[in-house]
């Protein structure tokens, strides 16, 4: 794991100070053999100079006051036991339920982790698991994509006091402060109801002032400010028409490990995610725009059908630093594939490797990574090879497959890299009511883009159509209240007098 250097700090003396916090972590605590920690956090903490670092970061340089939270830490995933936590052991009503997910990216290419506060009710018989829950899901994420932030947004919508935990929100903070420093971009807090005001603001006491100033309250108004409309879901005013359902858990935007590395053919080395780099003050992700879809020909092959056929075309504007490689499984055995790239350092791949059932197919997302620039010498290279039935329903680890696979049973298909010159983004050239939305470089992504809002606006026109219809029920029963008790008035007055 890379770290982040503070500009007060050489090289050198953040490397001096990591060893002398393993040093003294050795002599105060000997975790070898005093069974305190993990075996396999104990391995971390001697091999990841990253995973020092960040506790280093996050207690200003202080080796005494690293020392002490890496103990802290290391002793809670001991106690805890995160490192056994898995999906099947943990409670199913929580996973299938949604509470907590990742899903997209914010503007400024941090992972969002989504919190439903509505979904989550305070009851201390299951804080426990709900701890578990939470630890399984900063687990995961701190696999998938080491070195990378979180914008952690709590939806506050159709939430009351009932759904507040205190309990569990100190266990959040705690793991952002303590267990996971350094792992937190931004907090944003959407739609935060008046009622709940005096909570938060106990709430905020306990954050440190580097979390306050990562604290933002949002509403449906300014929310954008920090996340594209693509990515915001419909109650929030935006185009994402995800709904939360398990099984299984959405890994949209997770890159696979890779089951291989090396040097390929012609220099083509195997596509994966880079060491993590210093996340620089406005890198934006090109992760957060939609990907440019194969508009050119297709090309069949003797096992796949690949589309685009030649070539992958990158633009300067967001919406072109995307492409998608469709793969479509022709025989009636299963297709292992993986794609390598000449240039891994400055392109993602999403899945770079799998195996494709007969007559299945699958989108490879290329994008390229931080602020890298496509070049017309960039090459990329889809190799593809027959699997048997029964190999393939042994879930074989792929990366013996490739090793133990003649040469002459692997198909390979190569594609050229194209930048394209003066691309319009695509929002500029969708206000144009005359434009070709069917020809162009970006005609295809201009119309999916004009599907999206429809949908959008349509989803909007019916929540307000159901708001006016359960109005209206109210008000017909109201009247209806009215006139019983109008009546019931006129005939006591009227029995009344007819008395007298």
């Amino acid at each position: 794991m890379a770290f982040e250097l503070d500009p007060s700090e050489t090289p050198e003396s953040m490397l001096n100070k990591i060893e002398e916090t393993r040093e003294r972590i050795r002599s105060e605590y000997d975790p070898e053999c005093s069974g305190r920690y993990q075996p396999v956090d104990v391995q971390r903490l001697w091999e990841d100079d990253g995973f020092v670092a960040s506790y280093l970061e996050a207690k200003r340089h202080v080796v005494a006051d690293t020392v002490k939270i890496i103990d802290e830490s290391l002793q809670w995933r001991n106690e805890f036991s995160v490192n056994d936590i898995a999906e099947d052991n943990l409670q199913k009503s929580f996973l299938e339920a949604g509470m907590h997910y990742f899903r997209g990216y914010d503007k400024d290419g941090n992972k969002l982790f989504w919190f439903r506060l509505k979904l989550q009710a305070k009851d201390s018989r299951t804080l426990q698991e709900k701890k578990r829950y939470l630890a399984f899901w900063l687990e995961r994420f701190v696999r998938h994509e080491p070195g990378a932030l979180l914008t952690t947004v709590f939806d506050m919508s159709e939430s009351g006091l009932g759904n507040v935990d205190m309990e569990f929100l100190r266990f959040l903070i705690t793991c952002f402060q303590v267990y996971y420093p350094r792992l937190l971009a931004k907090i944003l807090i959407f739609e935060l109801p008046w009622i709940m005001n005096a909570a938060w603001k106990i709430v905020k006491s306990w954050l440190g002032p580097d979390a306050i100033d990562k604290l933002k309250f949002v509403t449906r108004h300014d929310v954008q400010t920090y996340i594209e409309l693509e990515q915001l879901p419909l109650h929030m005013g935006g185009m994402d028409v995800f709904e939360y359902s398990y099984p299984p858990l959405p890994d949209d935007d997770f890159q696979p490990p890779l089951s291989e590395s090396g040097q390929g053919e012609a220099g083509v080395k195997e596509t994966a995610d880079p060491e993590p780099r210093l996340r620089k003050e406005g890198d934006v992700d090109s992760r957060a725009r939609p990907p440019r879809r194969p508009t050119t020909t297709t090309i069949t092959g003797s096992l796949l059908r690949f589309s685009p056929g030649r070539e992958l075309c990158f633009g300067q504007s967001m919406g072109d630093r995307r492409c998608v490689i469709l793969l479509e499984n022709i025989p009636k055995n299963p297709v292992a594939y993986k794609v390598r790239t000449t240039a891994p350092d400055n392109y993602r791949v999403k899945p770079s490797s799998g195996v494709l059932d007969p007559g299945s197919s699958v989108e490879i997302m290329v994008s390229l990574h931080g602020g890298s620039q496509a070049s017309p010498q960039d090459r990329f290279l889809v190799m593809a090879a027959e699997m048997e039935k029964a190999v393939a329903g042994e879930n074989q680890d792929l990366a013996q497959f490739w090793k133990d696979i003649p040469k002459t049973k692997v198909m390979e298909h190569r594609l050229q890299c194209k930048v394209l010159q003066g691309v319009k983004p695509a929002h500029i050239q969708t206000t144009n009511p005359h434009a070709d939305l069917t020809n162009g470089t970006g005609g295809q992504q201009d119309t999916h883009t004009m599907l999206l809002k429809l949908l959008a606006g349509s989803r909007r026109l019916e929540q307000k159509l159901d708001h006016c219809l359960w109005t209206e029920n109210v008000l017909i029963v109201m009247v209806t209240l009215l006139t019983a008790i109008l009546s019931c008035c006129l005939y006591t007055q009227h029995t009344g007098l007819g008395l007298f």
